[in-house]
């Protein structure tokens, strides 16, 4: 959840997104909760201290306290440990933007400047800027993460598209598309500029600064017949 300094509405600060946000399982596999879990924080520790090549399944076994048979009771294959690390993911982030997008009392352009300031902030950890780019490597070469990945990036966007909505009704749907995949990866760029350990780190509150600014004249001012979009 967003810690807000001195309890004002509009301002997020000090925002950590959760590593993962895990769907409790049902019925018959309730009891295997715990393993679960342990299974997957342990896929995402490996992945951000070790790379992309540590992500094996007897690799993943040893990390969680277990081997190889044991996990195979949770996960029938890599693949299917990799979709359900990448769902946790994505669901962390999903319902840290719905908070946001919905604060109660604050303008459009207010919730579009906490979601960025949101995003860059997470940019700036460990986890984050060690943990997209090995999936981005991933996906150069496997279908299966490159797919997953395109999913990913899809539902990011919603909370991005829902605010543009709000801000420049005008624009098209097509147009709105473009225009948050544009912010989306203007951001993510700042990865491999500003990320965690990163040459331009110290200056990412600058670069929040001009981010929030840039793209709220932007999305206030755009046309669908800029991009040339009916």
């Amino acid at each position: 959840m967003a810690r807000r300094r001195g309890g004002g509405p509009k301002k997020v600060t000090n925002f950590i997104v959760p590593d993962l946000k895990i769907t409790p399982r049902t019925g018959g596999y309730a009891r295997g909760q715990d393993g679960f879990e342990q299974i997957l924080r342990s896929a995402l520790t490996l992945l951000v201290d070790q790379g992309a090549s540590a992500l094996t399944l007897r690799r993943i076994a040893t990390e969680s306290g277990m081997n190889v048979g044991s996990l195979n009771y949770y996960f029938k294959s890599k693949d299917d440990l990799i979709r359900e690390l990448l769902n946790a993911v994505i669901s962390s982030y999903e319902e840290a933007f719905d908070e946001i997008i919905h604060e109660p009392g604050a303008s459009a352009e207010a919730r579009l400047e906490n979601l960025v300031e949101l995003i860059l902030e997470d940019i700036t950890t460990k986890k984050t800027t060690r943990f997209f780019p090995e999936l981005w490597a991933m996906a150069n070469h496997d279908g299966f993460v490159h797919d997953r990945m395109n999913e990913l990036y899809e539902r990011a966007r919603v909370s991005l598209n829902e605010l543009i909505a709000e801000i420049n009704p005008s624009l098209s749907g097509e147009a709105r598309e473009i225009l948050a995949l544009f912010i989306s990866a203007s951001m993510e760029g700042m990865t491999v500029f500003a990320g965690y350990e990163k040459p331009w780190a110290a200056r990412m509150p600058v670069l929040q600064a001009l981010a929030k600014k840039s793209f709220i004249e932007l999305v206030k001012n755009l046309r669908s017949e800029d991009l040339k979009v009916e």
